[in-house]
This record gives C-alpha cells, sequence and structure tokens, in this order.
C-alpha cells in the first residue's frame, strides 16, 4: 500500500509538471505567427517595390504580351 500512495504521488506531480511546461509556451505560437506575418508583409512590400519599378514592369508586361500573342 505504501508503494502504491509514493507511484501516486510521483503521477500527481509529473502531471502538474508537464501541465506548467506547456502553459509556459503557450505564448510562443502567437509570437511565431505575429513574427511570420511581419515578415510575410514585410517581403510582400518588397516584391511590390521591386515590381513597379520601371525594368521588371516593361519586362512583365513583354513576357504577358509574348504570351496572349501566341
Amino acid at each position: 500500500m505504501k508503494d502504491f500512495g509514493l507511484r501516486a504521488l510521483v503521477w500527481v506531480q509529473t502531471r502538474q509538471a508537464i501541465a506548467r511546461l506547456r502553459s509556459e509556451e503557450d505564448g510562443m505560437t502567437t509570437a511565431e505567427y505575429a513574427i511570420g506575418t511581419l515578415a510575410a508583409a514585410a517581403f510582400a512590400g518588397l516584391l511590390m517595390a521591386v515590381i513597379k519599378g520601371g525594368g521588371i514592369k516593361s519586362a512583365l508586361t513583354a513576357i504577358i504580351k509574348q504570351a496572349l500573342s501566341i
């Protein structure tokens, strides 16, 4: 009987430790999503700046005109 009480205590303490570890990491996914969203927005801004440049715009227009003329 004494051994069962010790096992139960260890089990409860282990479960509590796992619960604490999980609760400490809850905010991590939110922070990761925020960083990913900021990186995607920055990349989109960079792409827009490149596409709006004269050389890229004329090259894309030429490719589209060539594709439509086939």
